[in-house]
């Protein structure tokens, strides 16, 4: 829900602005796609520390810190896993076209009633796919959460972060039952996202 939240403004930016910082903003948007997940962990590290601007910052507004907590470990993998939202609402924002919009603001309809009853209902395909594939990588995630929020029984501990914990203790049996589930969650999750870009078509202006 929060990276819906926070991707669903951006893709409509990215989809719709033709800013010259459009390329610049797009390349750090897909930049976990690429960056080693250890990297982008050990800067989230450095920026959500005590000592920093935002990591004291949160120390001061809540009196917890970000860095080893499970609010560090949402923002983390928010940020890990944006592309993957952002990129299939971007898509399918830009796949609607201009002439749906423009006819909805000739006809008297403002910014927000032409996005929440024209562009969102058109990118519903993509939607639904930034919903699983966004919740599906985030669940999956190891590095960067491991780096930003540790292995904290009850706080911070992943199931990523479990399996590979049960193979250094030699638990394999424990260790398959939870990397035989997510193999399973995973390979639904991309059925379900091709059954509906089958069952949802791209609307284009």
């Amino acid at each position: 829900m929060l990276l819906l939240l926070l991707g669903t403004p951006l893709a409509w930016w990215l989809a719709g602005t033709r800013s010259p910082f459009k390329p610049l903003i797009e390349a750090v948007t897909a930049l976990p796609l690429v960056l080693p997940p250890t990297v982008l962990g050990f800067y989230l590290l450095v920026l959500f520390a005590p000592d920093a601007p935002l990591g004291g910052l949160w120390v001061e507004l809540t009196g917890q810190t970000l860095t080893f907590s499970f609010s560090g470990l949402v923002l983390a993998s928010m940020l890990y896993s944006l592309p993957f939202v952002v990129q299939p609402l971007q898509a399918s924002f830009e796949a609607i076209g201009r002439g749906p919009l423009e006819a909805a603001a000739v006809l008297g309809a403002r910014p927000l009633d032409v996005f929440f009853s024209v562009a969102s209902p058109l990118a519903l395909r993509g939607y639904l796919t930034a919903t699983v594939l966004g919740f599906a990588h985030t669940l999956g995630e190891f590095g960067v959460v491991l780096m930003v929020g540790g292995n904290i029984p009850g706080r911070t501990r992943v199931v990523s972060i479990a399996v590979y914990e049960h193979v250094e203790t030699l638990q394999f049996a424990a260790a398959h039952r939870l990397a035989a589930g997510l193999l399973l969650f995973s390979f639904l999750v991309l059925v379900v996202v091709y059954a509906l870009n089958r069952r949802y078509p791209v609307h284009a202006g």
